[in-house]
């Protein structure tokens, strides 16, 4: 392990259409590398568009474009992996801990601004915004779960670092950092990585949380996710993991086959705010929630890791608290959650178990992952 868990060298470069690439390197790197590949030069008037959906007061990204994104392509043409001579790929480096770039394929973006106030039925409006790729490792087999916790601490310092970048860019309103996972969510790409979206609009989910948190406020003049996260912890029947910063708990009304928040104890807006000694219990506690998941049953485990963040309104910001969602369809080894009509239709939920059931589910799991010696091949694919 690094020592002191340092931050990350940052370097800086474009790519051959003029997206940015970042890198996040553990040990300084020149980075010296161009992209040698003949790519047309991007242009902001390529930016989609965004419509207002009058009957839910909401907005939706219009983005055809997508349609043409890679899709599960073979090991050796992976965007995702270090070029190699005669094979440039996303990341012209030929070794790498961290990447972050933007995405060739964006669903909002590249123009960032503002996006006017709707006028009802029939607004449109530039898809403004920024969408960009986070590699977690040079590897091409593995998951975020399977990263050592160093990496780990890598890569959410640099979810920090483009947040605060990002929450400065003209017009933008929310940043959100996800991981989708498995064929099951949808994987386009199988290498590890994550995403980024920074949104000119709070999203649904973001404005009803947010207003929950505020209705809150403005009644008990207490923090909503700060009350919930006490009394879990006095209940302790859904707790799964407990440190001095952070506490990861299922949900009381978990919605999800596979459902855990991680908390912390203190009020934080987004991952840009966390101190060293955060960042540091939290890599290992997201590492072994994680594992916990594919431990569970005999094959890897398919998930969401979304982090809630607190958007940039003025309102909603003061009120609401950093927090990290897992969810998982896996109700059974052989079997997923779909969204039918209650859920789809209503967005009202109807779980297949109890919430205590999947806590239990999760230490059990633990346990085993516990029990299990370091040198056998069941332990070093969990958490090599």
């Amino acid at each position: 392990m690094r020592a002191n868990l340092m931050q990350p060298h940052l370097h800086t470069s474009t790519l051959a259409d003029g997206r940015e690439i970042l890198y996040f390197d553990e040990v300084a790197r020149p980075h010296t590398e161009t992209d040698t590949r003949p790519l047309t030069p991007r242009s902001l008037e390529d930016t989609g568009e965004v419509r207002y959906d009058a009957l839910h007061d909401e907005w939706i990204a219009v983005a055809a474009h997508r349609g043409n994104r890679t899709y599960l392509p073979p090991a050796d043409q992976c965007p995702l992996c270090p070029s190699q001579p005669g094979r440039p790929s996303e990341i012209p480096a030929s070794e790498y801990d961290v990447v972050v770039f933007e995405n060739r394929f964006p669903s909002l973006g590249p123009a960032v601004g503002i996006v006017p106030p709707s006028q009802g039925w029939g607004s449109s409006s530039t898809g403004f915004g920024r969408c960009e790729v986070v590699a977690f490792t040079s590897e091409h087999e593995g998951s975020f779960g399977t990263l050592s916790v160093d990496r780990a601490h890598t890569v959410l310092q640099a979810l920090a670092q483009r947040t605060k970048a990002l929450s400065a860019l003209p017009g933008i309103k929310q940043v959100f950092p996800f991981e989708n996972r498995g064929k099951d969510i949808g994987v386009t790409l199988p290498h590890p990585h994550g995403q980024i979206y920074a949104y000119p609009y709070v999203t649904p989910r973001a404005q009803s949380m947010g207003l929950a948190a505020l209705k809150h406020f403005d009644q008990t003049g207490t923090v909503l996710l700060a009350d919930l996260l006490r009394a879990e912890s006095e209940s302790g029947e859904r707790v799964i993991a407990q440190g001095e910063h952070f506490t990861a708990f299922v949900p009381f009304a978990a919605r999800w086959p596979l459902e855990v928040q991680v908390v912390p104890h203190r009020q934080v807006a987004d991952l840009s705010e966390l101190s060293e000694a955060e960042m540091a219990e939290l890599a290992p506690m997201y590492l072994d929630l994680l594992r916990r998941f594919d431990a569970i049953y005999d094959s890897p485990t398919p998930y969401i890791s979304a982090w809630h963040q607190a958007p940039l309104d003025a309102r909603l910001r003061p009120v609401s608290r950093l927090n990290l969602q897992i969810t998982s369809p896996r109700r059974a080894a052989d079997k997923l959650k779909f969204l039918a009509g209650s859920e789809a239709a209503m967005g009202a939920f109807i779980s297949d178990t109890t919430p205590e059931n999947i806590a239990q589910a999760l230490r059990s799991a633990g346990d085993r992952l516990a029990a299990t010696p370091a040198n056998s091949p069941t332990h070093q694919e969990q958490s090599a």
